[in-house]
């Protein structure tokens, strides 16, 4: 019996733990993430972006205590293939990001340390890119008055088995890409299922 009752109290106080934690939807129409790529040993570069099939961050006393977002790899878009030109097409390839079998990216906040010194939040993330998943730390700004949340961050596409053409000498892609992300949030009823 009191077995029974300790469990009920366990299950009571977790939804009521749950339901304290604001869960905020993302905004798809107003969130972005922009990309930039270069090349190890010349002056030019590539830039695009590619934007979230859905979102949700939870915070806590306003500040951030864990989020899920799936990125939508088949809207890789950059400045240079509106022209005509551009990576698109390759980045797309089995070679880059194969987003024929992997049509969606994942990230999945797991820790989150607030540095009040500094107004930011240090974070670790699960990031899964083409079926692999490595732990990335960035470093974000929230604004609760505008539902915003600002990061850049760079990791090595090497790490998630994207090697193309990063052993060329002069036209060596970089294995550093770089990511400006902008999120943009609503209250969201629910957590993401």
């Amino acid at each position: 019996m009191r077995t029974v009752v300790f469990i009920l109290a366990l299950v009571m106080y977790s939804n009521i733990n749950a339901q304290s934690v604001p869960v905020y939807e993302l905004d798809t129409l107003k969130s972005v993430i922009h990309w930039k790529g270069t090349y190890a040993f010349q002056f030019s570069e590539h830039n695009g972006t590619v934007h979230f099939s859905k979102g949700t961050l939870q915070t806590l006393m306003g500040n951030v205590v864990g989020g899920e977002f799936i990125i939508n790899m088949t809207s890789i878009d950059n400045e240079d293939y509106r022209n005509g030109k551009g990576p698109v097409k390759h980045l797309r390839d089995s070679d880059f990001f194969d987003v024929s079998r992997f049509p969606e990216a994942r990230l999945k906040i797991t820790k989150v340390e607030y540095l009040p010194e500094e107004n930011i939040h240090r974070m670790m993330a699960d990031l899964t890119i083409k079926g692999i998943t490595k732990q990335q730390q960035f470093y974000a700004n929230l604004d609760g008055t505008k539902n915003t949340f600002n990061t850049k961050l760079k990791i090595d596409r090497t790490r998630w088995g994207i090697t193309y053409n990063n052993k060329l000498k002069d036209h060596s892609i970089s294995d550093a890409v770089e990511f400006d992300v902008r999120l943009v949030f609503k209250p969201a009823p629910n957590a993401m299922k």
